[in-house]
C-alpha cells in the first residue's frame, strides 16, 4: 500500500531520510500553508525563495515518475496548516503510513508528535540526518560542561570527521585561524558581484502571489536573484570556491558601505533549506586548499562556520529547549525600536545594515552581530522581539539557528552558556572594520555629548548598569577596571548621554 511522505520546506533534498525508501506506488506531499508562512511577518524575499524551490523541487520529483501532492498557497482547496494539508491528503489516497523527517523547530515538532493520536494511521517522524552531528552526539559532548565553548566542541568535529586534519592532528598546526582573518577592509575594495539568476515562470508566478498576499510583510520583493533550484544552488557554491574564498578569510569580518556581499559565500539560504549538504560544502572548501586555490586561513574560517558554528548551534538548540527561548539573564526589556523597520537612524552603521537587510533579506555574521545585534545588547533590547525580527527578515533563519545565535551569542541571554563574554564593542570596533563612520553624523571619535557615536556612551552605559552581573567576568577585567577609573563626573555624563538617546528610540 502507499506511503505517504511529508517533505517541509526546509527539506528539499533527495538524500532527505523520508525519501530515503521511495517506492513507485508513493505519494510526496508537500505544501505552502499560511501558518508556517505567516506565525512571523517573513521577508517577502524569504517567501520567494521557499516557495519557488518547493514548485521546482516538485517539479523535479514529478520529472522521475513521482506522484506529488501539491497544496500552493491560493489553491481553491489551499491549506491553511501542514496538518489540515495531511489531512486533506488523506481524503485524495488511501495510504497506510505518513512517513515525516523531524521538522527543524522544536514547535513543528512537539506538533508533529501528536499527529498520530488525531490520524487512523501511523505516523513516522526520521531524525534529520543531514547533519554532520547527530543529537545524540551533541548531548553526549555536552554532559557535564557548566559551559559549551564552539572552539572545543569544533576541535572534536574536526578529529570526528577528519576534515583538515592530517595524522590525527590540525593541518598547519593549528586549530584556529581567525587571529588571521581580521583584516580592516579598504574603501577602494571591490569584491566580484554574486552569482544572479534570471526568474523564470515558477518563480515569476510566486513573486506576483507574495505581492498579492504578503504585502505587508518586511522587506522588497523587487530584483529577486537567488538560486531557486539544487543545480543553481551548486553554481553559487562554485563561483564562491573560485571568486571568493581565497578572500573569505581576510575580509571575513569586513563591511563596505554598499558591498552588501563582501567576500561571503551566499550559499546559508541553499544549506539551510536542503538544496546543498554541509558535506559536499565542506569537501569542495577542503579541495580548494589542496589544490592551493585558496590558503589556509580562508579555508578552515569557512569550515569552521559549516563544521563547527552551524552544528554546534543546532546542537545547542535542541539540548537546551525548550527553557532555551525564555531565557534573559539581562533582564533587557526596551521595546524594539521603530528604524528596525525602515532604516530611518542617523547612524550610519544600522542605515546600512537594515537597509541591506531590508532589501536581501541578507546581512553577513559581522553586520548581525557587531552592529545590529550589538547595538540591540547595549540598548537592552527585549530578547523576544529581538528574535522575532532576526528570525523574520532574513532568508536563512529558522528557529534553530536563529534562536541560539541571537539570545546566546548576541545578547548573552543565557549568561554565558554560549559566549565566555557578551560580545559589546564600541564605536571603535566599526570604525576599524568598515567605512561606515566615514559617512555618519555622528562622530565616532567623540566619546560624550550630542555629537558623539552613540554606541560609545551606550557601552560603558551597558557595562555600568550590568556591573551585578558581568562585573566577575574575567575576560571583562580590563573595560571594568577603566570603568571604576572614571570620575563620577564622566559617569553621570554617559549615563546622561545614554538616558537622553534611549530615550528618543
Amino acid at each position: 500500500m502507499k506511503t505517504l511522505r511529508l517533505i517541509l520546506a526546509d527539506q528539499l533534498s533527495e538524500n532527505i531520510a523520508s525519501l530515503r525508501d521511495l517506492q513507485s506506488s508513493d505519494v510526496v506531499l508537500m505544501a505552502e500553508v499560511k501558518a508556517e508562512a505567516t506565525y512571523v511577518k517573513h521577508h517577502k524575499k524569504k517567501i520567494i525563495l521557499l516557495f519557488s524551490a518547493m514548485r521546482h523541487f516538485a517539479e523535479q520529483l514529478r520529472q522521475k515518475g513521482i506522484e506529488v501532492c501539491y497544496f500552493a498557497y491560493d489553491d481553491e482547496h489551499a491549506a491553511d496548516s501542514l496538518f489540515k494539508a495531511v489531512q486533506l491528503a488523506l481524503q485524495r489516497y488511501t495510504v497506510a503510513r505518513l512517513v515525516v523527517t523531524a521538522a527543524g523547530e522544536y514547535r513543528l515538532l512537539e506538533e508533529m508528535q501528536h499527529w498520530h493520536a488525531s490520524l487512523s494511521l501511523p505516523v513516522e517522524i526520521l531524525e534529520d540526518d543531514r547533519f554532520l552531528c547527530s543529537q545524540a552526539f551533541f548531548s553526549q559532548w555536552a554532559a557535564g560542561r557548566k559551559q559549551l565553548r564552539m572552539e572545543y566542541f569544533y576541535r572534536e568535529m574536526r578529529k570526528h570527521s577528519g576534515y583538515l586534519m592530517e595524522d590525527g592532528k590540525p593541518v598547519g598546526g593549528k586549530w584556529n585561524y581567525d587571529s588571521d582573518n581580521r583584516k580592516s577592509p579598504d574603501s577602494d575594495l571591490q569584491p566580484p558581484a554574486p552569482q544572479r539568476f534570471s526568474i523564470d515562470a515558477i518563480t515569476a508566478e510566486v513573486i506576483e502571489l507574495v505581492k498579492k498576499h504578503f504585502a505587508d510583510h518586511f522587506g522588497s520583493a523587487d530584483d529577486f536573484h537567488y538560486a531557486v533550484t539544487r543545480a543553481q544552488a551548486l553554481q553559487v557554491l562554485a563561483c564562491f570556491i573560485q571568486q571568493r574564498l581565497a578572500y573569505f578569510g581576510d575580509y571575513q569580518d569586513a563591511m563596505l558601505q554598499q558591498q552588501p556581499w563582501m567576500y561571503h559565500s551566499h550559499i546559508s539560504f541553499y544549506l539551510n533549506c536542503g538544496l546543498l549538504e554541509p558535506q559536499e560544502v565542506i569537501k569542495a572548501a577542503e579541495n580548494a586548499w589542496l589544490q592551493s586555490q585558496a590558503p589556509l586561513n580562508a579555508v578552515e574560517g569557512f569550515i569552521r562556520q559549516i563544521l563547527g558554528w552551524r552544528e554546534y548551534v543546532r546542537g545547542l538548540y535542541w539540548l537546551k529547549m525548550p527553557s532555551y527561548k525564555q531565557m534573559n539573564y539581562l533582564q533587557a526589556k526596551r521595546p524594539l525600536p521603530a528604524f528596525f523597520w525602515d532604516a530611518q537612524t542617523e547612524m550610519n552603521c544600522l542605515h546600512q545594515c537594515i537597509t541591506e537587510t531590508y532589501e536581501n533579506a541578507y546581512a553577513h555574521h559581522i553586520q548581525r552581530l557587531m552592529v545590529l545585534g550589538n547595538f540591540m545588547l547595549l540598548a537592552g533590547i527585549d530578547p523576544d522581539q529581538v528574535n522575532e525580527w532576526y528570525l523574520l527578515v532574513y532568508a536563512d533563519a529558522y528557529e534553530w539557528v536563529e534562536l541560539p545565535n541571537v539570545t546566546g551569542m548576541i545578547l548573552f541571554a543565557d549568561g554565558g552558556l554560549m559566549a565566555s563574554k557578551p560580545y559589546a564593542a564600541s564605536g571603535a570596533y566599526i570604525d576599524r572594520m568598515s567605512n561606515y563612520c566615514k559617512n555618519c553624523r555622528y562622530n565616532v571619535k567623540l566619546k560624550q555629548g550630542k555629537d558623539a557615536c552613540p554606541l560609545n556612551y551606550l557601552y560603558w552605559d551597558f557595562l555600568h548598569r550590568n556591573r551585578h552581573l558581568l562585573g566577575d567576568n574575567p575576560r571583562l577585567a580590563m573595560p571594568y577596571r577603566n570603568l571604576a577609573r572614571m570620575s563620577d563626573q564622566k559617569l553621570q555624563q554617559i549615563q546622561s548621554d545614554a538616558e537622553k538617546f534611549l530615550f528618543k528610540l
